[in-house]
């Protein structure tokens, strides 16, 4: 007989505040292990295409390692001192880009050269607040990240844990499904394969969506002879996965940086606008459609409270962690909503009005 729903929904009630507790008390020593989980699901699909080519899961996972070492190599060699040169380079140029757009406003608008004016006093605030705030933050950005995440050790450990589950991944979910509820597993597998399918749709496609683009915006702007072009596109590709704002802010970044750039050559600054331009285009009606789909069923706002409250709850892991349980819970919210719909609750005696009776006598 099963047990009451009263009982299980405290058993269900301690689990989850067992885990939030876990998260909450153990963030930084499970980060790697969450990280390499992470990794581990996002190649599972890449893992088993290449056993259907005939390849063993050992073979196949030992094929995708040595692929993504030597992706890891080229950017460590390539790509990365080169971003941290221009994010350093950005943040120390600054002060001289807020200098130069007071001066801009000052030279056209003459009004502005009252230092009791408003807009002057907050632009020289903004000015010192960047000259004195900005080298810091992006130094913590750099260096601290290693720092705080052990770097030696997070760089040992994700990529065994990402090994080794990305190895048993099949045998862990199959041990998984088999100690299922007996009473309610049908219903589980329904629900895990939903969850499932919008993260695979969200995660794996944005994530698809924001290397493409973010490398699409770096090139581009590079090509373009923008300065700091490779962050400004890492910035736009990185926030891609919330619509349109990736390609506002960035386009904004950019763009302002062309007019102190390239001011007067307006061939250029158009060149640099109809980059992110066309960069819109093709994720809306090209790439987006393609690696994501149509029907992920995350919604921008649902997500960055989601990302909010997690990080601000349980730091970087709550963050990582975000997005998933966001996935998890909109599923749980739209069963819930069906079976809310489908019951008496909802739909009264209307769905089941009396029988008539007949005339009175």
């Amino acid at each position: 007989m099963a047990l009451p729903v009263k009982d299980q929904l405290r058993y269900w009630g301690i689990a989850a505040a067992v885990l939030l507790f876990v998260l909450w008390a153990l963030g930084d020593v499970i980060l790697p292990f969450v990280v390499g989980g992470a990794i581990a699901y996002f190649l599972d699909p890449v893992a088993d295409r290449l056993e259907r080519l005939g390849l063993s899961r050992v073979a196949s996972t030992t094929v995708i390692s040595l692929g993504a070492l030597l992706v890891l190599v080229a950017l460590v060699l390539a790509v990365i001192p080169t971003l941290i040169n221009q994010l350093t380079a950005l943040v120390n140029a600054a002060p001289d880009i807020v200098k130069r757009l007071q001066e801009f406003l000052t030279t056209h608008f003459p009004d502005l050269a009252d230092n009791t004016s408003t807009i002057r006093q907050s632009l020289a605030e903004i000015g010192d607040t960047i000259k004195s705030k900005g080298l810091e933050l992006a130094n913590t950005l750099i260096g601290s990240a290693m720092g705080v995440l052990d770097a030696v050790l997070f760089m040992v450990v994700v990529p065994v844990v990402a090994f080794y589950m990305l190895l048993d991944w099949d045998r862990m979910v199959a041990r998984i499904n088999a100690l299922l509820p007996l009473d309610h597993a049908p219903v589980i597998r329904h629900l895990a394969s939903e969850i499932d399918r919008v993260l695979a749709a969200f995660v794996r496609g944005q994530l698809s969506v924001c290397l493409v683009l973010g490398t699409y915006y770096a090139v581009a702007l590079a090509l373009a002879g923008l300065q700091f072009g490779l962050v400004v596109g890492a910035i736009a590709g990185a926030i891609t996965f919330i619509p349109y704002i990736g390609a506002l802010v960035g386009g904004a970044l950019a763009i302002g940086l062309a007019l102190f750039q390239f001011w007067g050559d307006w061939l250029s600054i158009g060149i640099v606008a109809g980059i992110f331009a066309l960069g819109q285009f093709l994720e809306g009606n090209v790439i987006t459609p393609r690696l994501v789909g149509n029907s992920v069923g995350l919604h921008p706002v649902w997500l960055l409270f989601a990302l909010s409250a997690f990080g601000t709850l349980f730091g970087f892991v709550g963050m990582l962690v975000a997005v998933p349980v966001a996935a998890a819970i909109g599923v749980l919210v739209r069963f819930a909503s069906n079976q809310y719909t489908d019951s008496r609750l909802y739909r009264g005696l209307a769905a089941n009005p009396p029988a008539d009776e007949g005339p009175g006598v």
